[in-house]
């Protein structure tokens, strides 16, 4: 369950209403690059990061609304590798995990969230440049 007060029921960190870090999101194809850097296969829950997702790229997802089930997130801001990769991937997991730790969120609606659950982007693009 995500809470817009707590972020995710259950979870290590109990943000504070509106954090920015509620959630953290990490792509599947990400969890697969870091264990080809580290020469093992990696388990997702070592990375320390709350809903896997694939088929999209996360950064994208920075500034808009998105529903991951019945509720709703914004993403806010890259989540930067903590310093227990070196502990929990071995020796260069925190080199490893930079620029592939995924994006934080915070919880706009609260809502149930369920394994297999899509990823649905509720704010549109902003309009591009005028095409000639």
């Amino acid at each position: 369950m995500a809470d817009t007060e707590a972020g995710l029921e259950g979870d290590h960190f109990s943000g504070l209403p509106g954090d920015n870090r509620q959630v953290t999101l990490i792509q599947a194809e990400h969890i697969g690059f870091v264990g080809t850097l580290m020469g093992q296969q990696v388990d997702p829950a070592l990375l320390r990061r709350n809903i896997v997702v694939s088929g999209l790229n996360l950064m994208a997802l920075k500034n808009k609304k998105f529903r991951i089930g019945e509720a709703v997130l914004e993403g806010t801001k890259p989540c930067p590798p903590c310093s227990r990769m070196e502990e929990n991937l071995g020796h260069g997991g925190y080199n490893a995990m930079r620029g592939h730790g995924g994006l934080n969120a915070r919880v706009i609606q609260a809502g149930k969230i369920s394994v297999g659950d899509q990823v649905v982007v509720l704010s549109p693009d902003p309009p591009g440049p005028a095409e000639n």
